[in-house]
């Protein structure tokens, strides 16, 4: 382009970028291929799908450009409920409850703001609960990267155990479920809990009653609420509420002796804050429901042979029990006989002892479906080999994971995925019409077949 003008070498280098852009394009279409990247541990991974594989999202809010002031703002006017500042007197004592390290919640953020919510004159004493569950508790380490050093040295933090020890009964439930909760929470003068809003497989939404049972409750009362006839409920899934018995009796039990205020939140993909709700437990919680359920439930016609999900990755994703909310969001769109394939890392293996014990029994599906749902009394972590099971008498399952060997794999009746790709891309080509499917968010996507 020597001797030109400036206009003239401008031209020249613009059609340069469109010969290298159009032959990258080339590229890219060769053979046909789309590219996706799904959740995966503390990163992305990417595959490349046959031509047409769709790719299902939530449509996400904008996250807030200042979450502490949101947060802050919302416990200045609660919904449904008066301010701590107005409540809360200055020896009384206040109890905490945060997610466990399985969840994404700012935990921190949000346990910040609901002691600078506190009257000025505050001096009672306050404790934090770490809403286990029948979840493991979480480390030293683990609770400094959820709650911060400051926060470590200040105030006490409790883990509930799985036993009988400090725990009381607080009632039953409209079916005559026991509801013991732990002490430490009954007995305080005032209780907040925290936590984020995201869809749950089988409670409808995660979030408000959540962090009362299983959060704070005992090893009885939370086998009770997930047994095997609560989760063989067609309600108890993805999105629902009023008519789930699971969502309905955990809401009862947290009624038993309700928190003051929830200060909940929504997520984006990133764990960035989009929404803050505060108020009395129903009432903030259902616009917390409504909200998320605009952004996370995605209409799709018809159903797909082949179905690919990350579970949203870490924290999430940190184990195979966990993963199964991934499939379970998969299953919902999954033709009958179709596949399905499940992106987690699984760094700490298959996760939950009981789940890995049912898993490695060797029985097929049905089999051990009849052998859950014929126990009189329902013993931990069934409820997760029991979607597991219904998932499998439906669909082929295959597990994409660098924290599970493939003797693991297929000792839990799975298939080993060493290439998603690869996987797809043959399922194809045998089958040229094959429907692809992708939730590279996993079960923060409640996809709703037509």
């Amino acid at each position: 382009v020597s001797g030109r003008g400036d206009g003239a070498i401008e031209l020249m280098k613009a059609y340069i970028f469109m010969l290298i852009w159009a032959g990258m394009s080339a590229a890219t279409r060769e053979g046909d291929v789309t590219a996706i990247d799904l959740a995966y541990g503390n990163g992305r991974l990417p595959i490349e799908m046959p031509s047409g594989a769709r790719a299902i999202r939530p449509r996400f809010p904008e996250p807030l450009a200042d979450p502490r002031a949101a947060l802050e703002s919302a416990l200045d006017d609660p919904l449904g409920a008066r301010p701590l500042a107005e409540t809360v007197g200055p020896r009384e004592s206040l109890a905490i409850v945060f997610c466990d390290y399985t969840r994404p919640a700012p935990s921190r953020l949000m346990i910040e703001a609901i002691l600078a919510a506190l009257p000025a004159d505050h001096r009672g004493p306050i404790r934090l609960i770490n809403a286990l569950g029948l979840h493991r508790a979480n480390t030293d380490s683990e609770l400094e990267r959820m709650l911060g050093p400051d926060l470590l040295s200040r105030y006490p933090v409790i883990q509930p155990g799985s036993g009988g020890a400090g725990y009381v009964d607080v009632g039953v439930t409209a079916t005559g479920r026991p509801v013991r909760l732990s002490r430490e929470y009954v007995e305080a003068d005032h209780r907040v809990t925290t936590g984020f809003v995201e869809p749950h497989f089988f409670a409808g939404f995660s979030g408000g009653a959540k962090l009362t049972l299983p959060g704070v409750a005992a090893h009885e009362s939370i086998l009770a609420n997930h047994d095997a006839e609560m989760i063989d409920h067609p309600e108890s899934t993805w999105g629902s509420t009023g008519a789930n018995p699971i969502f309905r009796e955990q809401r009862e039990a947290a009624a038993l002796c309700p928190p003051d205020l929830i200060l909940n939140v929504a997520l984006d993909a990133q764990k960035r804050v989009t929404d803050v709700f505060c108020g009395e437990l129903v009432a903030a919680h259902d616009r917390a429901c409504r909200q998320v359920a605009a952004s996370s439930i995605v209409p799709v016609s018809g159903r797909f042979d082949l179905v690919i999900s990350s579970n949203s990755g870490f924290p999430l994703d940190q184990n195979f029990y966990q993963a199964v909310k991934g499939l379970s969001a998969a299953a919902r769109i999954v033709a009958p006989g179709g596949d399905l394939v499940i992106a987690s890392e699984c760094a700490e293996g298959l996760g939950h002892g009981h789940f890995g014990r049912y898993l490695e029994r060797g029985q097929r599906p049905s089999e051990l479906l009849a052998s859950i749902r014929s126990q009189q009394h329902p013993l931990p972590d069934q409820w997760q080999a029991q979607i597991l099971a219904d998932i499998q008498t439906r669909a082929r399952v295959h597990v994409y994971s660098t924290g599970l060997g493939p003797e693991t794999v297929t000792a839990i009746g799975c298939l080993p995925c060493r290439d998603i790709g690869a996987l797809a891309r043959r399922l194809h080509g045998a089958r040229p019409g094959l429907r692809i499917a992708v939730l590279p968010e996993g079960p923060l996507t409640i996809a709703q077949a037509a």
